[in-house]
């Protein structure tokens, strides 16, 4: 496996060959369980990276690094990177391939060996970004959880099927319009920024990908829930809420009118 002494050098990068030979020694094997598919083309990732927006001085949080593809990526563009690996073995071995790969990025990287949906902290400065390759079979819970505990993150891009790309996307009116469109939009402006082939992960996805962008919002949008109708009775009172709410007055209920007498 190459080294490099330079964090511009394309040489840092993982291809194909790499990715393989990295997998091998660690005895991996890519699992539909886990949601595993490595990406093995570098272009592939320092696009991810570009349409992110990456900037210097961005402090980024990737979930499911894997062997390390997107990660040495974001490493040349960002300020820090902090990786959430749930995988044991991939947990293990990724510092390694940071330090061996990326010498002058090594004390800028960070890893948390968890399952993602259980992180309520990260090590270092507050993250501004989140890039990811998801592991598909838990996209949607990942993205929300993140957004939700680090309120700091002002960019996302992630990497997810092309079917939940559409409906994390989806305005109203749309027919895949559904919950996950609404949570998403509910913390950041959300579109399409892409689509990803299948020929440059490892082992080959039976979907396709796309590519996701969220800018958050400085305020929440609070839209309906789905399926509430909006009507007049939507905005008029209860009866609870007409109801008085002080003790009953002491003078007592009004006196009833005398019985008229028949003429």
């Amino acid at each position: 496996m190459s080294t490099t002494t330079g964090p511009e050098s394309p040489d840092a990068l993982l291809g194909p060959a790499d990715i393989r030979e990295l997998a091998a020694a660690l005895g991996v094997r890519p699992t539909k369980q886990k949601g595993q598919n490595f990406v093995i083309d570098a272009n592939t990732v320092r696009r991810i990276v570009r349409t992110a927006e990456v900037r210097p001085e961005d402090v980024v949080v990737e979930v499911g690094p894997g062997l390390g593809s997107l990660t040495l990526a974001l490493l040349e563009a960002a300020d820090r990177v902090t990786a959430v690996e749930i995988d044991d073995v991939l947990a293990a071995a990724l510092p390694a391939t940071i330090a061996a790969r990326m010498p002058q990025k090594k004390d800028r990287f960070a890893l948390v060996h968890s399952d993602a949906m259980h992180v309520e902290e990260l090590p270092g400065p507050a993250p501004t970004a989140l890039v990811a390759n998801l592991p598909y079979n838990v996209a949607v819970p990942v993205l929300l959880h993140m957004l939700e505990r680090f309120p700091s993150i002002e960019r996302t891009l992630v990497m997810v099927q092309a079917e939940v790309a559409d409906r994390l996307a989806a305005k109203p009116g749309n027919k895949v319009y559904g919950v996950p469109s609404v949570k998403a939009n509910w913390y950041a402006e959300v579109k399409r920024a892409g689509a990803i082939g299948r020929n440059v992960f490892w082992p080959a996805p039976n979907v396709d990908s796309g590519l996701v962008s969220l800018v958050r919002r400085t305020e929440p949008s609070r839209p309906p829930p789905p399926g509430r109708r909006s009507s007049r009775s939507s905005t008029r009172p209860s009866r609870s809420a007409a109801r008085p709410c002080g003790p009953p007055s002491r003078a007592g209920p009004a006196p009833r009118p005398p019985p008229r007498r028949p003429s």
